[in-house]
Protein backbone atom coordinates (compact mmCIF):
# COMPACT_ATOMS: atom_id res chain seq x y z
CA UNK A 1 0.00 0.00 0.00
CA UNK A 2 1.29 3.14 -1.06
CA UNK A 3 0.43 6.67 0.17
CA UNK A 4 1.28 10.32 -1.78
CA UNK A 5 1.32 13.01 0.73
CA UNK A 6 1.51 16.56 0.36
CA UNK A 7 4.41 18.16 2.70
CA UNK A 8 3.05 20.66 4.11
CA UNK A 9 0.45 18.75 5.71
CA UNK A 10 1.46 19.16 9.68
CA UNK A 11 1.81 16.19 12.62
CA UNK A 12 0.90 13.59 10.08
CA UNK A 13 4.81 12.25 9.51
CA UNK A 14 5.10 8.99 11.92
CA UNK A 15 1.29 8.44 12.09
CA UNK A 16 0.38 7.46 8.37
CA UNK A 17 3.51 5.32 8.65
CA UNK A 18 1.51 3.53 11.27
CA UNK A 19 -1.17 2.34 8.69
CA UNK A 20 0.82 2.32 4.82
CA UNK A 21 3.33 0.62 3.85
CA UNK A 22 5.15 3.24 1.91
CA UNK A 23 4.70 6.60 1.86
CA UNK A 24 6.28 9.63 0.01
CA UNK A 25 5.96 13.05 0.66
CA UNK A 26 6.23 16.08 -2.02
CA UNK A 27 4.78 19.31 -2.64
CA UNK A 28 0.94 19.38 -3.53
CA UNK A 29 1.88 21.11 -6.75
CA UNK A 30 4.35 18.37 -7.92
CA UNK A 31 2.03 15.68 -7.23
CA UNK A 32 1.24 14.75 -10.97
CA UNK A 33 -0.14 11.70 -12.94
CA UNK A 34 3.50 10.11 -13.38
CA UNK A 35 3.92 10.54 -9.58
CA UNK A 36 0.44 8.95 -8.56
CA UNK A 37 0.07 6.15 -11.40
CA UNK A 38 1.55 3.27 -8.47
CA UNK A 39 -0.29 4.88 -5.76
CA UNK A 40 -3.44 3.78 -3.68
CA UNK A 41 -3.85 6.48 -1.10
CA UNK A 42 -3.76 10.29 -1.55
CA UNK A 43 -3.97 13.11 1.06
CA UNK A 44 -4.15 16.15 -0.93
CA UNK A 45 -4.55 19.84 0.33
CA UNK A 46 -5.88 22.48 -2.53
CA UNK A 47 -3.37 22.57 -4.57
CA UNK A 48 -3.49 19.35 -5.77
CA UNK A 49 -6.29 19.29 -8.29
CA UNK A 50 -7.01 15.41 -7.87
CA UNK A 51 -9.31 14.97 -11.99
CA UNK A 52 -9.24 12.71 -15.08
CA UNK A 53 -5.93 14.52 -16.09
CA UNK A 54 -4.27 13.43 -12.64
CA UNK A 55 -6.04 9.95 -12.07
CA UNK A 56 -6.57 8.29 -15.15
CA UNK A 57 -4.38 5.19 -15.16
CA UNK A 58 -3.37 5.30 -11.72
CA UNK A 59 -4.01 2.84 -8.86
CA UNK A 60 -5.43 5.17 -6.35
CA UNK A 61 -8.65 4.47 -4.81
CA UNK A 62 -8.80 6.67 -1.97
CA UNK A 63 -8.41 10.38 -1.81
CA UNK A 64 -8.24 12.40 1.23
CA UNK A 65 -8.15 16.20 1.49
CA UNK A 66 -7.05 17.56 4.37
CA UNK A 67 -9.42 20.99 4.06
CA UNK A 68 -12.84 21.29 4.36
CA UNK A 69 -13.44 22.53 0.83
CA UNK A 70 -13.72 19.94 -2.09
CA UNK A 71 -13.66 21.44 -5.29
CA UNK A 72 -10.04 20.89 -6.26
CA UNK A 73 -11.53 17.06 -6.42
CA UNK A 74 -13.54 16.32 -9.96
CA UNK A 75 -16.27 14.04 -7.69
CA UNK A 76 -18.07 12.75 -10.70
CA UNK A 77 -14.49 11.57 -12.42
CA UNK A 78 -14.13 10.02 -9.00
CA UNK A 79 -17.26 8.33 -8.85
CA UNK A 80 -16.80 7.03 -12.31
CA UNK A 81 -13.80 5.54 -11.67
CA UNK A 82 -14.39 4.09 -8.13
CA UNK A 83 -12.10 6.27 -6.24
CA UNK A 84 -13.27 6.77 -3.07
CA UNK A 85 -12.47 10.63 -1.54
CA UNK A 86 -13.50 12.35 1.80
CA UNK A 87 -12.99 15.91 3.15
CA UNK A 88 -12.64 17.06 6.41
CA UNK A 89 -15.46 19.09 7.32
CA UNK A 90 -15.80 21.71 10.61
CA UNK A 91 -11.81 20.92 11.12
CA UNK A 92 -10.79 24.51 11.07
CA UNK A 93 -13.90 26.09 11.70
CA UNK A 94 -13.00 27.40 15.00
CA UNK A 95 -10.32 29.07 13.68
CA UNK A 96 -12.01 30.77 10.60
CA UNK A 97 -14.28 31.80 13.02
CA UNK A 98 -11.95 33.45 15.23
CA UNK A 99 -10.22 35.19 11.68
CA UNK A 100 -13.49 36.69 11.39
CA UNK A 101 -14.24 38.09 15.27
CA UNK A 102 -10.49 39.36 14.66
CA UNK A 103 -11.27 41.44 11.10
CA UNK A 104 -14.27 42.83 12.98
CA UNK A 105 -12.23 44.25 15.89
CA UNK A 106 -9.30 45.56 13.25
CA UNK A 107 -11.93 46.96 11.57
CA UNK A 108 -13.98 48.80 14.33
CA UNK A 109 -17.01 46.68 13.65
CA UNK A 110 -17.54 44.44 16.56
CA UNK A 111 -20.20 45.86 18.21
CA UNK A 112 -23.68 45.55 19.24
CA UNK A 113 -26.65 46.35 17.48
CA UNK A 114 -25.14 46.24 13.97
CA UNK A 115 -26.31 43.47 11.54
CA UNK A 116 -24.26 40.47 10.17
CA UNK A 117 -25.35 38.86 7.01
CA UNK A 118 -23.90 35.69 6.93
CA UNK A 119 -23.75 33.58 3.85
CA UNK A 120 -23.31 30.35 4.26
CA UNK A 121 -24.62 28.96 7.56
CA UNK A 122 -22.28 25.45 7.45
CA UNK A 123 -19.76 24.49 10.29
CA UNK A 124 -18.04 27.99 10.34
CA UNK A 125 -21.43 30.06 9.52
CA UNK A 126 -22.80 28.62 12.48
CA UNK A 127 -19.90 29.60 14.76
CA UNK A 128 -19.90 33.07 13.58
CA UNK A 129 -23.24 33.45 13.90
CA UNK A 130 -23.41 32.52 17.60
CA UNK A 131 -20.33 34.46 18.49
CA UNK A 132 -22.25 37.55 16.47
CA UNK A 133 -25.13 36.65 18.67
CA UNK A 134 -22.93 37.04 21.85
CA UNK A 135 -21.71 40.17 21.01
CA UNK A 136 -25.21 41.74 20.94
CA UNK A 137 -25.27 42.06 17.24
CA UNK A 138 -27.80 40.97 14.96
CA UNK A 139 -27.66 38.43 12.45
CA UNK A 140 -29.30 37.57 9.21
CA UNK A 141 -28.64 33.78 8.02
CA UNK A 142 -28.62 32.91 4.69
CA UNK A 143 -28.42 29.13 3.64
CA UNK A 144 -30.54 27.79 1.05
CA UNK A 145 -29.70 24.08 1.27
CA UNK A 146 -30.19 23.91 4.76
CA UNK A 147 -33.00 26.53 4.45
CA UNK A 148 -35.07 23.64 1.55
CA UNK A 149 -33.75 20.71 4.16
CA UNK A 150 -36.07 21.99 6.98
CA UNK A 151 -32.98 22.88 9.19
CA UNK A 152 -33.63 25.81 11.84
CA UNK A 153 -30.82 27.90 13.49
CA UNK A 154 -31.59 29.44 17.47
CA UNK A 155 -35.31 30.32 16.19
CA UNK A 156 -33.93 32.34 13.24
CA UNK A 157 -35.59 32.43 10.36
CA UNK A 158 -33.59 32.01 6.94
CA UNK A 159 -33.59 35.04 4.78
CA UNK A 160 -32.23 35.64 1.16
CA UNK A 161 -29.10 37.75 -0.61
CA UNK A 162 -31.83 40.18 -1.38
CA UNK A 163 -32.78 41.36 2.60
CA UNK A 164 -28.89 40.79 2.97
CA UNK A 165 -28.24 43.69 0.74
CA UNK A 166 -30.74 45.85 1.97
CA UNK A 167 -29.71 45.34 6.08
CA UNK A 168 -26.59 44.20 6.66
CA UNK A 169 -23.61 46.03 8.07
CA UNK A 170 -21.49 43.86 7.49
CA UNK A 171 -21.45 40.28 4.93
CA UNK A 172 -19.56 37.23 5.73
CA UNK A 173 -19.25 34.47 2.93
CA UNK A 174 -19.10 30.81 4.22
CA UNK A 175 -20.01 28.70 1.22
CA UNK A 176 -18.35 26.18 -0.72
CA UNK A 177 -17.63 26.98 -4.57
CA UNK A 178 -20.31 25.72 -7.14
CA UNK A 179 -20.96 26.75 -10.82
CA UNK A 180 -23.93 23.81 -10.50
CA UNK A 181 -27.78 24.12 -10.04
CA UNK A 182 -29.41 24.29 -7.70
CA UNK A 183 -27.36 25.77 -5.52
CA UNK A 184 -24.45 27.89 -7.25
CA UNK A 185 -22.32 29.92 -5.56
CA UNK A 186 -19.59 31.32 -8.42
CA UNK A 187 -19.46 35.00 -8.27
CA UNK A 188 -22.56 34.93 -6.17
CA UNK A 189 -21.58 38.62 -5.12
CA UNK A 190 -21.34 40.04 -8.13
CA UNK A 191 -21.41 43.36 -9.66
CA UNK A 192 -25.23 43.29 -9.33
CA UNK A 193 -25.64 41.96 -5.76
CA UNK A 194 -23.11 45.36 -4.97
CA UNK A 195 -24.91 48.05 -6.63
CA UNK A 196 -28.50 46.69 -5.12
CA UNK A 197 -26.65 47.10 -1.57
CA UNK A 198 -28.41 49.86 0.79
CA UNK A 199 -25.92 50.01 3.89
CA UNK A 200 -22.27 50.40 2.37
CA UNK A 201 -21.33 47.46 4.32
CA UNK A 202 -18.22 45.86 4.86
CA UNK A 203 -17.76 42.49 2.60
CA UNK A 204 -15.45 39.78 4.54
CA UNK A 205 -14.75 36.40 1.92
CA UNK A 206 -13.19 33.31 3.77
CA UNK A 207 -14.84 30.88 2.32
CA UNK A 208 -13.44 30.21 -1.80
CA UNK A 209 -11.93 32.97 -3.82
CA UNK A 210 -14.65 32.73 -6.62
CA UNK A 211 -17.79 33.10 -4.59
CA UNK A 212 -17.13 37.09 -4.55
CA UNK A 213 -16.57 38.76 -7.91
CA UNK A 214 -13.51 40.47 -7.41
CA UNK A 215 -13.16 42.66 -10.24
CA UNK A 216 -16.65 43.91 -9.38
CA UNK A 217 -15.42 43.93 -5.35
CA UNK A 218 -12.90 46.50 -6.48
CA UNK A 219 -15.14 48.41 -8.49
CA UNK A 220 -18.03 48.48 -5.67
CA UNK A 221 -15.10 49.72 -3.55
CA UNK A 222 -14.10 52.70 -6.05
CA UNK A 223 -18.44 53.78 -6.34
CA UNK A 224 -18.35 54.14 -2.58
CA UNK A 225 -21.08 50.94 -2.44
CA UNK A 226 -18.99 49.02 0.08
CA UNK A 227 -16.93 50.73 2.81
CA UNK A 228 -14.48 47.85 3.08
CA UNK A 229 -13.41 44.59 2.15
CA UNK A 230 -11.48 41.96 4.50
CA UNK A 231 -10.25 38.94 1.99
CA UNK A 232 -8.50 35.64 2.92
CA UNK A 233 -9.79 34.14 0.01
CA UNK A 234 -8.94 35.61 -4.12
CA UNK A 235 -9.61 34.83 -7.22
CA UNK A 236 -6.34 33.22 -9.01
CA UNK A 237 -4.57 33.02 -5.74
CA UNK A 238 -2.07 32.53 -5.20
CA UNK A 239 -0.73 33.56 -8.85
CA UNK A 240 -3.22 36.08 -10.18
CA UNK A 241 -3.92 38.20 -7.96
CA UNK A 242 -5.90 41.27 -8.08
CA UNK A 243 -2.98 43.44 -7.12
CA UNK A 244 -5.18 46.96 -6.84
CA UNK A 245 -7.47 45.02 -4.39
CA UNK A 246 -5.36 43.98 -2.35
CA UNK A 247 -4.37 47.74 -1.56
CA UNK A 248 -7.52 48.74 -1.38
CA UNK A 249 -8.93 46.36 1.66
CA UNK A 250 -8.81 46.64 5.02
CA UNK A 251 -7.15 43.54 5.36
CA UNK A 252 -5.90 41.00 2.75
CA UNK A 253 -4.30 37.43 3.60
CA UNK A 254 -3.20 34.90 1.87
CA UNK A 255 -5.63 32.02 2.33
CA UNK A 256 -4.62 31.17 6.10
CA UNK A 257 -8.11 32.13 8.14
CA UNK A 258 -8.50 28.33 8.63
CA UNK A 259 -4.48 27.58 9.47
CA UNK A 260 -4.63 27.50 13.29
CA UNK A 261 -2.41 24.69 14.79
CA UNK A 262 -5.48 23.45 16.18
CA UNK A 263 -7.08 23.24 12.74
CA UNK A 264 -4.09 21.86 11.00
CA UNK A 265 -4.29 18.82 13.76
CA UNK A 266 -7.78 18.43 13.27
CA UNK A 267 -7.52 17.99 9.82
CA UNK A 268 -4.55 15.89 10.15
CA UNK A 269 -6.57 13.33 12.64
CA UNK A 270 -9.36 13.50 10.47
CA UNK A 271 -7.27 12.46 7.81
CA UNK A 272 -5.76 9.89 9.72
CA UNK A 273 -9.23 8.67 10.57
CA UNK A 274 -10.44 8.12 7.13
CA UNK A 275 -7.50 6.12 6.01
CA UNK A 276 -7.95 3.96 8.87
CA UNK A 277 -11.48 3.49 7.89
CA UNK A 278 -10.84 2.71 4.28
CA UNK A 279 -8.51 0.09 4.89
CA UNK A 280 -10.58 -1.27 7.85
CA UNK A 281 -8.23 -1.25 10.84
CA UNK A 282 -8.86 0.40 14.36
CA UNK A 283 -6.32 3.38 14.64
CA UNK A 284 -6.12 6.50 17.45
CA UNK A 285 -3.83 9.25 15.82
CA UNK A 286 -1.70 10.92 18.72
CA UNK A 287 -1.17 14.32 17.52
CA UNK A 288 0.33 17.26 20.35
CA UNK A 289 0.43 20.78 19.85
CA UNK A 290 3.78 22.87 19.81
CA UNK A 291 3.79 25.85 22.44
CA UNK A 292 2.71 28.36 19.96
CA UNK A 293 1.32 32.21 20.09
CA UNK A 294 -2.36 32.80 19.96
CA UNK A 295 -4.37 34.35 16.99
CA UNK A 296 -5.29 38.52 17.70
CA UNK A 297 -6.46 41.05 16.07
CA UNK A 298 -2.86 42.14 16.08
CA UNK A 299 -1.14 39.50 14.18
CA UNK A 300 -3.90 39.75 11.68
CA UNK A 301 -2.83 43.20 10.99
CA UNK A 302 0.48 41.64 10.74
CA UNK A 303 -0.10 38.74 8.31
CA UNK A 304 -2.36 41.30 6.51
CA UNK A 305 1.15 43.75 5.99
CA UNK A 306 2.92 41.16 4.97
CA UNK A 307 1.10 39.99 1.59
CA UNK A 308 0.86 43.56 1.09
CA UNK A 309 3.87 44.36 0.96
CA UNK A 310 5.15 40.71 -0.96
CA UNK A 311 2.01 39.95 -2.88
CA UNK A 312 4.17 38.15 -5.10
CA UNK A 313 4.92 35.66 -2.30
CA UNK A 314 1.44 34.37 -1.24
CA UNK A 315 2.22 30.97 -1.42
CA UNK A 316 5.66 30.84 0.75
CA UNK A 317 3.54 33.35 3.18
CA UNK A 318 0.85 30.32 3.21
CA UNK A 319 3.35 27.26 3.54
CA UNK A 320 4.98 28.84 6.12
CA UNK A 321 2.78 30.19 8.14
CA UNK A 322 3.67 30.99 12.05
CA UNK A 323 2.75 27.95 14.60
CA UNK A 324 -0.36 30.03 15.87
CA UNK A 325 -3.42 28.38 18.17
CA UNK A 326 -7.16 29.45 18.76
Amino acid sequence: MKAIIDDKIPYIRGQIELLVGSVVYMPGRDITADVVRDADILIVRTRTRCDRRLLQGSSVRLIVTATIGYDHIDTAYCQSAGISWTNCPGCNAASVCRYVMNALTVTHRLQPGLTVGIVGVGHVGTLVAQAALDHGMHVLLCDPPRRDRGDTFARHEWTDMERIAAEADIITFHTPLTAQPPYPTHHLADSAFFHSLRRTPLIINASRGAVVDNVALLAGIDEGLVADAVIDTWEGEPDLLNLDLLKRVAIGTPHIAGYSANGKANATRMSLMAVARFLGVGFTPCISLPPAERLTPDTLVADSESLKQQPQAFESLREHYPVRVE
